[in-house]
Order: C-alpha cells, then structure tokens, then sequence
C-alpha cells in the first residue's frame, strides 16, 4: 500500500505501540491513517502521531477485510511444509518497513522434521534489524502462528538470535531496490 487513507474505528481495537512493542487500545470512533497495510497487519498512525500495529484479525474495526491465509502446495511432506513455510514468512513485515522478513534477510534457516505421526516439527532461526527492537517478539508471535496455521506442521519453535548480526546486506536485491538502498 502507498497511499495514505483516513479511516474512522467502527469498534474498540487492540493494538501494539510501535517500536517499543506494549499493548494497549485504540476507542471506537477515533481516526488512524493507515500507514501500511502489508501482509496480515496494518501498521496505522494516531491522531497524536503514535505509530501503531492492529492485527489483521481486526481489519474489520478498519473497515476493511481479513486476510486470508492461502498456502502454496497443499501437501504435507516436509518438502512441501519447508516451501509453505517460507512462502508464508514473505507474508510476515516488520511494521515500521514496507520489506517481507524474507526480503529483508531476517529468517536465516528454516528446518522441518518429519515426526511418527506424519506430521512435522518446524524450527525457525531468525534475527531482528536491531538486538533491543521491541517489535522483536511480535515478529516471532507472527511467525509461529502463521507456520502452526499451515497444513501438516505439528509443532513450532522460532528461536531468535543475534548473531550474526543483521545488516543491510543480508537483504535481498529486490528488497535493497524497493527501499532505494541499492
């Protein structure tokens, strides 16, 4: 999304305060613009200049529709649950910067293993652009509910690690191009 749109809350919202990552609530009435609407999120700014992320499961306080979660092989070997799951990370971003955590570099590995049950374990090793980035575990919450919704993934464990560190360079061509950094 690029432009910028007024939009009046229909309802009581709960948000996440960006950078620092607290909860709180936004009032049935108030006026955000939405900032970015990428992904399953928005990130919207208050009438006070707060930045702030409403979750995509209350896209309707917005006005708008609820993204749906659409997987790209519906098998559930471990091949197919692996390329889901990356498929389904380019759909998570960080809500201050308009680049999927794919794209940007974040997600360092991805593991699925197989369980007796047919099903699968999935492990996720990622990092944040910035070790004390308060937006950190709401990135990994997004991440582990978004792998546990796809077909066949049993259980999930993204752990976050700080080395090595991100930088710039880990980002994709097209990421680096999109943001006018290359």
């Amino acid at each position: 999304m690029t432009e910028r749109e007024d939009v009046v809350l229909t309802r009581d919202v709960n948000i996440v305060t960006i950078p620092d990552g607290n909860t709180g609530t936004l009032s049935k009435g108030q006026i955000v613009t939405i900032y970015q609407a990428l992904g399953d999120n928005y990130t919207v700014v208050t009438e006070h200049g707060h930045m702030v992320r409403i979750a995509g499961a209350d896209a309707d306080a917005l006005g708008k529709e609820p993204q749906q979660l659409h997987t790209l092989v519906s098998a559930t070997d471990a091949e197919a649950v692996e390329k889901n799951c990356w498929e389904v990370m380019k759909t998570i971003y960080d809500p201050e910067i308009p680049v999927n955590i794919v794209d940007l570099g974040l997600v360092y590995q991805c593991k699925v293993t197989p369980t007796e049950e047919g099903l699968n374990d999935v492990h996720i090793m990622m990092t944040l652009t910035a070790p004390g980035c308060g937006m950190g575990p709401v990135i990994q919450s997004d991440v582990e509910r978004c792998i546990r919704a796809l077909p066949g993934v049993a259980s999930v464990n993204v752990e976050i690690v700080l080395d090595p560190p991100w930088s710039r360079e880990m980002m994709s061509e097209v990421a680096q191009l999109q943001l006018g950094l290359y």
